[in-house]
């Protein structure tokens, strides 16, 4: 099968789950098309069955805002009849699903292009319920040969904001086992915490949505019952508040800020905990690939992070802005190792049996075979 994929090429869940989608159905055999404005950060342009097609925007001074969606829908059009491509599966339904439309549209005359759009969140919660976005939005999600959302809260969330009647087909995140897998011996993490402290980790784009001030704050607490470092991963707005709260605070000593990282799957293992106090997850993809790697996550009980945790079995789940709850759960699992080794088996096994990508990525070819197989 030959497909073809555009999503947001940065550090977004989205775009990572897009890459590593393509990355899986490569490995499965599939041809997988990567039509983006740059290379997603997690892919690698030289694995075999991977292509991937730059979107070129031309500045004119008659456009205050370049057109994007036109030079995308072109491209796609283009890569599509190209290579014969299958069908066009896109990630975060505004701009994507439209241009993949009009695409399908140009091809119309002379074959069927099939469009999949998967909602990750955002495009639905954030900015779909934007006025000037929510009819485009509706409209994209009507007009598409299929959809799938990452969990049950978000195709619910849809349903009730959107009002559509198309079928939605949950096709939860996953994460690959072999590349994400338990250090147990956590060599890397002394260049962290030399004393020998427990390494929490915080990773997102940090966006206001993430609360990464919230991490800050549970850190203070957590360091007055046990000895803990901080990892604070990604780059985004929230950065600079929380560095000076760090200050403010005093355990700006115990935080460093990472920034953005390509390799995650060599940082997770050092962390004993994961803090995730969110405002809004569709998912939690940092979470899962936390329990991937045996570290134990700490969230809040917010959109569909309870299909992916289960309280008190593979993590802890407590209410949005409550830091003393959650600083609680962490300093418990720091302070009590059989806690924490059963809470980290139970992670890894869940992830491996439920989240895999040999249990999710054969739910993707077999959604592509149902799709093309009603276009015909």
């Amino acid at each position: 099968m030959k497909v073809g994929i555009t999503c947001y090429p940065t550090y977004g869940g989205s775009g990572i789950v897009a890459t590593e989608l393509g990355m899986e159905l490569a490995a499965r055999g599939h041809e997988a098309h990567f039509i983006t404005y740059a290379n997603p950060i997690r892919l690698d342009p030289g694995t075999p069955r991977i292509h991937y097609h730059e979107v070129e925007v031309t500045n004119y001074p008659l456009f205050q805002y370049p057109p994007y969606s036109l030079a995308l829908a072109s491209r796609m059009a283009d890569v599509a009849e190209s290579y014969d491509l299958d069908l066009l599966h896109v990630h975060y339904a505004i701009p994507h699903s439209i241009a993949a439309m009009l695409a399908r549209q140009m091809l119309a005359p002379r074959r069927r292009l099939p469009v999949i759009t998967t909602l990750h969140g955002t495009d639905i919660t954030l900015v779909g319920v934007e006025p000037s976005y929510f009819p485009i939005t509706r409209f994209s999600i009507e007009q598409s040969d299929g959809i799938t959302s990452i969990s049950n809260y978000l195709r619910d969330r849809t349903v009730q904001v959107f009002g559509v009647r198309n079928e939605i087909r949950v096709i939860h995140n996953f994460v690959n086992c072999e590349l994400y897998h338990p250090d147990n011996e956590k060599k890397g993490a002394a260049q962290y915490s030399p004393n020998g402290e427990k390494l929490l980790l915080h990773l997102s784009n940090f966006r206001p949505v993430k609360r990464v001030q919230d991490c800050i704050h549970i850190l203070a607490e957590v360091r007055k019952r046990v000895p803990a470092h901080l990892l604070m991963a990604g780059d985004g707005p929230e950065r600079g508040p929380a560095e000076h709260l760090a200050r403010s605070l005093g355990v700006h000593d115990h935080v460093t800020f990472l920034g953005k990282q390509n390799h995650v799957e060599r940082l997770i293992p050092l962390a004993h905990v994961l803090l995730m106090p969110s405002e809004l997850e569709s998912f939690g993809l940092a979470a899962l690939e936390a329990m991937a790697c045996g570290v134990v996550p700490v969230a809040t009980r917010v959109g569909g992070v309870p299909e992916l945790i289960t309280h008190g079995e593979d993590g802890f789940l407590e209410e949005v802005g409550d830091v003393a709850a959650q600083a609680a759960r962490v300093a418990d699992l720091l302070a009590d190792d059989d806690l924490h080794y059963r809470m980290s088996k139970a992670g890894r096994w869940n992830a491996a049996e439920r989240f895999c990508t040999e249990r999710i990525i054969p739910q993707y070819e077999r959604y592509y075979e149902d799709v093309l197989h009603a276009a015909l």
